[in-house]
């Protein structure tokens, strides 16, 4: 029996290989002779560059950038084994868990330091620079990136806007022929764990705000913002992308890196697959078993279960996702190629206790699941 381990982080808990670890220990329990091959994934969130540099025999490199609230952060980013694509996570300079609960603020946070994590991999000669936008504390429709890379954005009295989503109410002009030379020659993919466009009901600042400290007045005015920045992009550099899957990934720093970097958004975890060579790892596969924190309907808009068991379903090969809650009726999961889904919360236990137990949970979910395909078998 072969099965393949292919689940992201827990968030705050567990990386991609810890949960992997945990699974095994937990499929050796109930198979000890399995066939087990272990794939930590990743879909544009955490763990990106992590999953990416283990797959191809990367190298990871440390540096300074400005944080979130303009504060310095160390940070860092990751070569790949062909020596000339990096792989930047924007959480590791802008992103949530670099700020404490009431220091969240998108009025004010800034993506900043990815522009100059960006910088720092055209420094180390890289020409294809892949970066992974899930997971961020901003929303400033990416300005602050572009700013660090050379482009002006200036008020209607010619002085620089303040950094953060508050400060795009004040744009009037964009001047983008400081922004940095070497990234013509440059080939640039944007990896998202979601496919919201930048404005609207679905867009960046609705959707996500909240959970970076806006309370709903805030949400309004970011929104009105984020138009505000499209409509000025529109009328000065003759581009117009708000809408495109993804745009609003990353509170619109997706939106700035097609509309000002020329990049293209794909989905993180199919990028992830694909340097992994997760379908070589399918083949003779007769369980997938997959998993993520919280199993919601954002998991369905590109993230890393939906992705593995897309492809596992193409080869007829059945998926089981673990993971902390699950909020998904079991009829739309079969749909999209999970068969089951499992919370691995054994009985009622606040946060702090499912955080700290998480890896025993994770073992013994892995377990019992095995344990019923053994025992269907012999049925």
């Amino acid at each position: 029996m072969k099965f393949v381990l292919a689940p992201d982080s827990f968030k705050g808990s567990l990386t991609a290989a810890e949960v992997c670890v945990a699974m095994e220990r937990g499929v050796r329990m109930a198979w000890p002779d399995a066939d087990i091959l272990a794939m930590p994934m990743a879909d544009g969130g955490e763990g990106t560059v992590d999953s990416m540099i283990l797959a191809t025999g990367g190298v990871k490199h440390q540096v300074h950038v400005t944080g979130p609230l303009g504060d310095p952060v160390e940070a860092y980013f990751g070569i790949l084994g062909d020596g000339q694509t990096a792989v930047i996570e924007m959480a590791q300079a802008s992103g949530l868990p670099l700020l404490p609960e009431d220091r969240r603020n998108p009025l004010v946070t800034t993506t900043y330091g990815t522009g100059e994590l960006i910088a720092c991999a055209l420094d180390k000669g890289c020409r294809n620079i892949m970066i992974a936008i899930g997971g961020s504390a901003t929303n400033d429709a990416g300005a602050g990136m572009a700013e660090a890379l050379g482009v002006r954005f200036s008020d209607r009295g010619g002085r620089s806007i303040p950094r953060g989503g508050g400060g795009l109410a004040h744009l009037a002009s964009i001047d983008v022929t400081g922004l940095d030379d070497r990234l013509a020659g440059t080939n640039i993919t944007v990896l998202c764990d979601v496919d919201n466009p930048l404005c609207g009901p679905d867009g960046a600042s609705v959707v996500f705000g909240p959970q970076k400290g806006a309370t709903a007045d805030v949400v309004r005015v970011l929104d009105h913002n984020l138009e505000h920045f499209a409509e000025v992009v529109k009328d000065q550099l003759g581009v117009d992308v708000k809408d495109e899957a993804g745009a609003g990934a990353a509170g619109g720093l997706g939106y700035a890196c097609v509309a000002i970097l020329n990049a293209k958004l794909r989905r993180g975890a199919e990028s992830v697959m694909d340097a992994t060579r997760f379908d070589d790892a399918l083949h003779g596969a007769d369980l997938v078993i997959t998993g993520e924190g919280r199993c919601d309907a954002q998991t369905l808009r590109g993230k890393t279960p939906f992705a593995v068991a897309a492809r596992a379903k193409s080869l007829g090969i059945p998926v089981i996702c673990l993971a902390g809650s699950v909020d998904i009726p079991p009829f739309i999961l079969q749909q999209h190629g999970i068969s089951a889904a499992f919370s691995i919360v054994d009985r009622p236990m606040e946060l702090s206790e499912a955080v700290a137990r998480v890896s025993e949970l994770i073992e013994r979910s892995a377990m019992d699941v095995v344990l019923a395909v053994r025992a269907l078998q012999r049925c």
